[in-house]
């Protein structure tokens, strides 16, 4: 965890023109996959962290339409890489997934992408199989953003996708 604070403390340190050694810009065009991983030259990322609204699942808005609360997420997030050029720094690989940390261009800042997604309500905290987040930032960060009711906690509906995902494991054949 150590590791991870000390990039992320290199990620959101001091403009940047083009990518540092060891980054690469997420450019708009790749394949979203979700509001938290994409595809690009055969290779699958992920933010660290983040969890983003499951596709398929819904919410009604404030007319009463039923929205899918995945398609949200992944709207923001491809207006984010459009607006904001961010830059990443892979950490770990998983299972083929290289999980990343990716820092966006607002201004003369450079803000943590998925704390931008998870602050603006449309992404969450991931959580841990112990249902402990991968990073208590982002906890705090959804917590505020809950109490605030910005981006997707405004709807009525919307559900955390960590219990959506637990109730799916628990009603699984291997679960029994």
């Amino acid at each position: 965890m150590r590791s991870l604070a000390v990039v992320l403390a290199v990620v959101i340190s001091g403009p940047v023109a083009a990518a540092p050694a060891g980054y690469f810009n997420l450019r708009p065009g790749v394949a979203l996959e979700s509001g938290d991983s994409w595809t690009e030259a055969g290779a699958r990322y992920h933010l660290y962290g983040v969890q983003a609204c499951l596709r398929g699942t819904y919410y009604a808005d404030s007319s009463g339409r039923r929205e899918d609360c995945g398609e949200a997420s992944l709207a923001v997030m491809a207006a984010f890489i459009a607006d904001t050029k961010p830059v990443c720094a892979p950490i770990a690989t998983i299972a083929k997934v290289i999980h990343v940390v990716c820092y966006a261009t607002v201004g003369a800042d450079q803000l943590d992408l998925g704390n931008l997604m998870i602050t603006s309500g449309y992404a969450f905290a991931a959580l841990q199989a112990d249902g402990l987040p991968y990073s208590p930032a982002y906890a705090v960060a959804e917590q505020v953003a809950r109490e605030k009711r910005a981006g997707l906690w405004q709807f009525k509906g919307v559900q955390h996708p960590a219990i959506l995902l637990g109730r799916a494991v628990a009603r699984s054949p291997a679960a029994q």
